[in-house]
């Protein structure tokens, strides 16, 4: 595995929770940053394929179908479109 140099800058509270955290899980600081790391990454990456994903089939009628079961009524105060937009 390729490995890469990077000094972080952490806020020393957010040090200190991650190093008790590390403690913790019986891993030096550098392991539970990393792993941190890539969960975070992985659960973006997820995120946005799932997205793309689903962003690539669109289905009209099943979006009609979701806007048909919104109740009639006017917004909630502060809701409103800008002047000049919407109907």
């Amino acid at each position: 595995m390729n490995k890469a140099a990077y000094a972080l800058k952490l806020p020393q509270s957010l040090k200190a929770a991650a190093q008790r955290l590390a403690r913790e899980d019986g891993v030096s600081l550098n392991q539970w940053i990393v792993v941190a790391l890539a969960e975070k990454v992985g659960a973006v990456e997820t995120t946005a394929d799932f997205l793309k994903q689903r962003a690539s089939h669109p289905d009209p009628s099943t979006f009609q179908a979701t806007l048909d079961r919104v109740a009639s009524h006017s917004p909630l105060p502060g809701d409103e479109l800008p002047t000049g937009m919407g109907r």
